[in-house]
């Protein structure tokens, strides 16, 4: 069954490819639609494979371990497969809803997108984690400009030129940690950054490229200045993929290679609290729906990776309490991107003092983003409740100034949240009816429906919070497993 992992990469690249040759815009459309859900329903079935039968690894071409590109997959990646391809579908959904597909390379650039996502998910070798991360930006850099419009080429220019200088870095570390360990094979390098300097030193460099990539503060900046300057399809495409991809790799590195060493603890918490703030009440001064959202991008972030520094008594609850809340801010942040986007894809605008009273003009937008905005500040029945929750309780479990400084910081951050959000709904959906448009101009139902189903997958999570919890418990036990994921890799543990 090994032999399925390369196809993760091979079906949506090879189906790109079709997309560009194809002459018809519905087969294109069909293309961009069908390769995420299959590899939704592919994540799912790898979820239920190695959650049955361990991890799962292939080494390219049948090599040796160690000279081989490998794949491996276990219930970790699954569920990353999973949430990414959902994001994704439901972008791809929006796109061709709202017209965006009419780009006729629209759709094959989003397909190599998803190519580099599944290869970045599944790789378990340092330098093919950056010839994916590659992979993915490739596209993305068209997907940004693809209008040509002056804001989005504005949001490329600094997009390419941040991940570039990230990528720089990347592959420079990459190189560095070759030079001092002689191998990137991840799970060769297990404990490799324990009592040994230059090997951190190496994997230091890998790390603040890949926390730009992540838009963790200070190297924040970049993400809500591009993002919002795309179209809301591309971004809900970016929120759930690029940013978590990075997030993946930094939970598979703190474990496997730093083994969740505590002396980095007081560095993540400094960082990640900043980054809380930072993101919370940044989003107060912006003028835009999208600008305030990515800021929340910004704030959702460091409730995630926090959970590095807690894992020194139960190391496998506090990742699955991170692991939880970065599913649920991939599917929240995503549904209310495209509910911004269906009502600048109506109104030709997202800025805040073009917009009003929107709530009795259309209500089930209205409705939508409300739900959403409760999920982000975290209140039921959405997902957004269980996410801090779990990752209150985690960090309280361990004790100490940490845990009274990050539990005060998530109030605090959730209360600036909230009062973004409040300043959204109180200039778009409050207030006066817009004079200046036609009283039969409406929200079409069909731009909320992709924010609506990734609404209802929060709904879904709240109420399933006990079986969703034991699979990512699954998921986290797999990620702990370093043992395992050696043997798959390197055809046995070191």
């Amino acid at each position: 069954m090994d032999m399925v992992l390369p196809l993760f990469v091979v079906l949506p690249l090879l189906s790109s490819a079709f997309a560009v040759m194809a002459p018809w815009k519905w087969a294109r459309d069909l293309l961009h639609l069908l390769i995420p859900a299959l590899s939704l329903g592919a994540g799912a079935w790898l979820f239920w494979y190695t959650a049955e039968h361990g991890t799962l690894g292939h080494n390219v071409g049948l090599f040796p371990g160690g000279v081989a590109i490998p794949f491996v997959a276990d219930a970790f990646s699954a569920v990353m497969i999973i949430t990414t391809s959902l994001v994704a579908l439901c972008a791809n959904w929006f796109a061709t809803v709202s017209g965006e597909t009419r780009a006729r390379f629209y759709p094959a650039l989003t397909l190599v997108l998803i190519t580099g996502v599944n290869g970045a998910l599944l790789t378990a070798d340092l330098f093919n984690f950056f010839v994916f991360i590659e992979v993915m930006l490739l596209p993305s850099y068209g997907l940004i400009a693809m209008t040509g419009t002056w804001s989005r080429l504005a949001a490329g220019r600094t997009f390419v030129l941040v991940n570039l200088t990230a990528s720089t870095l990347l592959v420079v570390g990459v190189g560095f940690v070759y030079a001092t360990t002689g191998t990137v094979n991840m799970a060769a390098l297990r404990g490799a950054a324990e009592g040994n300097g230059p090997a951190v030193v190496a994997m230091g460099l890998v790390l603040i490229a890949i926390s730009a990539k992540a838009g963790i503060v200070p190297v924040h900046t970049w993400l809500p200045r591009t993002y919002p300057g795309t179209s809301a399809a591309v971004m809900g495409l970016f929120s759930g993929l690029h940013t978590k991809v990075a997030v993946y790799m930094l939970y598979r590195i703190y474990v496997i290679i730093f083994d969740l060493s505590d002396r980095w603890n007081t560095l993540i918490v400094v960082l990640m609290v900043v980054s809380m703030l930072i993101g919370g009440f940044a989003g107060l001064a912006e003028n835009s729906i999208r600008r305030v959202l990515a800021y929340q991008m910004v704030n959702g972030m460091p409730f995630i990776l926090v959970m590095l520094a807690f894992t020194t008594g139960d190391a496998q609850r506090a990742l699955a309490a991170g692991l939880l809340y970065a599913l649920h801010h991939m599917v929240t942040v995503g549904s209310l991107v495209l509910a911004s986007g269906a009502i600048e894809e109506t109104y030709g605008t997202g800025l805040l003092s073009k917009l009003s009273g929107l709530a009795r003009r259309d209500p089930w937008v209205a409705a939508v983003f409300a739900a959403g905005a409760f999920s982000v500040v975290g209140f039921p029945p959405f997902s957004g409740l269980w996410g801090k929750v779990t990752v209150v309780l985690s960090v309280a479990r361990e004790g100490g100034w940490a845990s009274w400084l990050v539990i005060a910081t998530i109030v605090v951050a959730s209360f600036a949240a909230l009062l973004a959000m409040f300043r959204v709904w109180r200039a778009v959906f409050w207030g006066r009816p817009m004079q200046h448009v036609s009283d039969t101009l409406r929200v079409r139902p069909a731009l909320v429906a992709p924010a609506a189903a990734l609404l209802a997958v929060s709904v879904l999570m709240f109420f399933a919070a006990g079986p969703l919890m034991g699979g990512l418990h699954a998921a986290t036990e797999a990620l702990l497993d370093v043992q395992s994921y050696q043997e798959s890799v390197l055809g046995v543990a070191q």
